[in-house]
């Protein structure tokens, strides 16, 4: 007797596929499910392969649309960065993936979803922080983290040995020494000869981005209009491709930044879990929208609400990092940095060039740059001599401060 329906998030890889008939051999009937968020992978060959493998059920989801614009967009609105430097690509996946899981799960009458998440990662933090919030009742089965499942698949050795006498397919050529993860906003590397923080990225490694030695020696000149914070078109100033659905913006923006090889970072960072990992990154299109966001923003937004956006961007990228987009937190940060972003509007013109990013110039109908009132040449309507109140009031303080240092010395 079958103890019940599972919803296996799959990948067709040699880790979700055993996991699928590793859960047909406890007595579950599973449902496999792979979303399809703009990585390269042969989605009927994959189906086929569930079928072969057992699975009663076989949905292939397109969610790239709703990826762009209920997850990248307002992370871009964001400035969303952790630790300086990582444009969060999975991360902003795995809320994604894992809705639509739960929804085939409650369409189904699926008592369970699993996942092929390692024990040691992010991903099984996201993946189910979102399961529990949009399905509370859900059980999960994570097998990485079963001791009868990993005391018995102790590497991709023992995977390959029950792969082959269960029939499944794997590849016939040897799988590139470390671990990737591919969608629409990067692709990440880590594991295997990179767990080494000291070892060079092979030159090899990179699918997404040129070497910006080996890009084109013209630069693409483009330019961006926002409206509230979000991106609305993409023009080529020279040859005149103009996008204006934001998954054929995207789609045109990682092209353009692929070839001048934009948007490569290594870093180590924390964790969620407690331990340091080296994560190596290429996001071409969404390095190209983080600074041509930031200069709009900038030239629309007042000081002092920016400041405070600046927190918000923060801790919203922590928490999205971390596992809580469908957390009550999250939802209010977003709602804040949506109502900062409502004049966040006008063009931003740029050169994309073997690597770089560079700012031209920008427009906007909401702009608060006065030009009158900040140039050397006019006097405007500012007057030179309130500015000795405003240092001598400033200054109150610091002389204060090192008067009674001095005394105290």
């Amino acid at each position: 007797m079958s103890k019940g329906t599972v919803v296996l998030a799959y990948s067709g890889g040699l880790d979700t596929s055993c996991i699928l008939v590793w859960l047909k051999e406890q007595g579950y009937d599973v449902i496999a499910y792979l979303a399809n968020i703009g990585q390269d992978e042969d989605f009927d060959a994959a189906r086929k392969k569930a079928e072969r493998l057992g699975a009663k059920k076989v949905f292939i989801e397109d969610l790239r649309a709703e990826f762009v614009e209920e997850f990248i967009w307002p992370s871009v609105q964001a400035s969303a960065i952790y630790e300086d430097r990582y444009l969060l690509g999975t991360s902003i996946a795995r809320p994604c993936i894992a809705r639509r899981q739960v929804q085939i799960a409650q369409k189904e009458c699926a008592q369970f979803v699993s996942h092929g998440a390692t024990g040691k990662g992010n991903d099984q933090i996201r993946f189910e922080l979102t399961c529990y919030a949009l399905y509370p009742d859900v059980k999960i089965i994570a097998p990485w983290r079963i001791p009868e499942f990993y005391n018995r698949f102790k590497g991709r050795k023992d995977l390959m040995e029950y792969a082959e006498k269960h029939g499944i397919p794997v590849p016939v050529t040897p799988k590139a020494p470390w671990s990737m993860d591919a969608n629409l906003m990067h692709i990440s590397y880590e594991s295997g000869i990179l767990e080494n923080p000291k070892s060079h990225a092979p030159s090899d490694l990179y699918l997404m981005t040129k070497n910006p030695e080996q890009s084109p020696n013209t630069p693409d000149m483009l330019e961006m209009e926002f409206k509230s914070g979000k991106p609305i078109k993409v023009s080529h100033v020279t040859d005149g491709t103009t996008k204006d659905t934001p998954l054929e913006i995207f789609l045109y923006l990682n092209e353009v930044g692929g070839k001048h090889g934009v948007g490569r970072i290594d870093i180590v960072e924390n964790r969620f879990i407690g331990m340091k990992s080296r994560g190596i990154y290429e996001t071409p299109g969404g390095t190209i929208l983080h600074h041509a966001h930031l200069d709009i923003e900038a030239f629309t937004m007042d000081r002092e609400v920016r400041r405070i956006k600046q927190g918000l961007g923060i801790k919203f990228s922590e928490l999205l990092y971390n596992g809580f987009w469908y957390s009550p937190e999250c939802e209010y940060v977003r709602h804040c940095i949506a109502k900062s972003q409502e004049n966040v509007e006008g063009k931003v013109q740029l050169s994309v060039f073997k690597g770089n990013v560079n700012i031209l110039g920008r427009e906007s109908p909401k702009s608060l740059y006065n030009e009158e009132l900040v140039s050397m040449d006019v006097q405007g309507e500012y007057n030179p001599c309130d500015a000795s109140g405003f240092i001598r009031i400033n200054a109150v303080r610091l002389r204060e401060h090192h008067r009674l240092q001095g005394l105290n010395q």
